[in-house]
C-alpha cells in the first residue's frame, strides 16, 4: 500500500512538474491575417491560473466581399514544448459588424476555437503564429459560407 502511495504522489509531481511554465500576467500587442483578405487585431491577453489566460480582440477585416469589424473573446490553455517554445489551445466566440458592398450588412455571431505556438524572447516579447476557426452562428445571411478559417501571425509585448 505505502508503494502504491509512493508511485501516486511520484506520477503527480511529475505532471504537475510538466505544465509549469511561465506565462505573463499581461500581454498587448498586434495579430495580423486571415484567411481571404487582410485582417489586424488588438490582442490583449491576461492570464488567470499558471498554465490558463483569456485573450480579447478587437480587429478589423478586409475582403474582396465584405469589410466588418469584430470583437473575439478566447479561453486558453496553455502546455510547454521545449525550451522558451509553448503551444496554447482554446474556445470563445465573438460578435461583429460586416458591410457588404451595396449593402446594408449588419451584425453576426460567432463562435470560434484555437491552436497555436508561441515563443517567449528573453525580453518581454511573445512571437505567435495560430490557427482560428471560426463557426458563424446568427447573422451570416450574407456570408457565401458561415465557415472561416482564420490564420494570424501575433506580435505582444509582455508586462
Amino acid at each position: 500500500m505505502k508503494i502504491l502511495k509512493g508511485i501516486t504522489v511520484f506520477i503527480f509531481m511529475a505532471t504537475c512538474s510538466l505544465s509549469a511554465q511561465e506565462i505573463s500576467n499581461h500581454a498587448l500587442g498586434l495579430r495580423l491575417g486571415d484567411s481571404d483578405g487582410f485582417g489586424a487585431e488588438v490582442s490583449y491577453q491576461k492570464s488567470l491560473t499558471r498554465d490558463t489566460r483569456m485573450e480579447f480582440d478587437l480587429g478589423w477585416r478586409d475582403s474582396r466581399n465584405f469589410n466588418a469589424f469584430k470583437i473575439a473573446g478566447l479561453y486558453q490553455w496553455v502546455r510547454p514544448i521545449e525550451g522558451d517554445f509553448q503551444w496554447y489551445y482554446g474556445v470563445g466566440g465573438g460578435l461583429g459588424s460586416v458591410d457588404f458592398p451595396g449593402d446594408d450588412g449588419g451584425l453576426f455571431v460567432f463562435a470560434a476555437g484555437d491552436v497555436g505556438i508561441e515563443y517567449n524572447f528573453d525580453f518581454p516579447l511573445i512571437l505567435s503564429l495560430d490557427f482560428r476557426p471560426e463557426l458563424g452562428v446568427v447573422g451570416y445571411d450574407g456570408f457565401s459560407d458561415n465557415f472561416d478559417f482564420d490564420i494570424g501571425l501575433g506580435i505582444r509585448y509582455q508586462f
